[in-house]
Order: structure tokens, then C-alpha cells, then sequence
């Protein structure tokens, strides 16, 4: 009998996969953010938050949102979290913006660190 082990490719955009519990990740930021919302919910801050939201475009395409996060104050927040910003991601995140009545948070390397700096 011959045994196949796929062996695993290096990612095209050098990110990492994360497991919490019993949940992947994509990256390690995207980790990192699922900690903070969970950090949040503990405080009170917000009351829940969903994980990879399909929204519909036309011609059958889908665009994935990492995050919508619902504030106790009634905010709902649209997050995607990005290591990097390709020219299909910008293009999808454009026309959701256009077809849906919401704004896309991008949390990348850049603005990440800000997130855990108290105003």
C-alpha cells in the first residue's frame, strides 16, 4: 500500500496559519485580531462579532469579510484584516463599498499596533 502526504507550499505572501481552539486562521494578525475582539466581548465593549461574512457580487463572485464586529453602542464594523493588498482584493473591496451601504476597515501591519494603544 502506498501512502501520499501532500507536502504543505510556502504561502505566495509569506503568511503563517494560526489555530485558536479549534479555529484556523489565515495569518497570525488575523489570530492576533480574533484576540482583541475576544479581549473586547470580555470587557463589554462589544456584544458579538462574526468571522468570514460572504457578501454576493455580480457574475457569481463573493467577496469574505474577516470580521463584522457589532458595538454595545449599536456601530457595526466591517473589518478585513490584510498582510497584503492585491489588485483583485482592492477591486472586490471597491465594488462591495459601491453595492452595499458599509465601509470596509482595513487592519494591516501598518495600523495593527495602534489597536492595542489606549487613546
Amino acid at each position: 500500500m502506498i501512502v501520499r502526504y501532500r507536502i504543505p507550499s510556502k504561502s505566495k505572501y509569506k503568511n503563517v496559519p494560526a489555530l485558536r481552539g479549534s479555529l484556523k486562521f489565515h495569518s497570525q494578525m488575523e489570530a492576533s485580531y480574533y484576540d482583541y475582539l475576544q479581549q473586547l466581548k470580555g470587557n463589554g465593549d462589544i456584544t458579538h462579532f462574526l468571522m468570514q461574512t460572504p457578501f454576493h457580487l455580480p457574475g457569481g463572485i463573493k467577496y469574505v469579510i474577516d470580521f463584522v464586529v457589532f458595538y454595545s453602542d449599536g456601530l457595526v464594523e466591517y473589518v478585513d484584516v490584510k498582510g497584503y493588498n492585491t489588485q483583485i482584493y482592492v477591486m472586490k473591496k471597491k465594488q462591495v463599498e459601491e453595492l452595499y451601504p458599509i465601509t470596509i476597515k482595513e487592519v494591516n501591519k501598518k495600523n495593527f499596533h495602534q489597536l492595542f494603544i489606549k487613546p
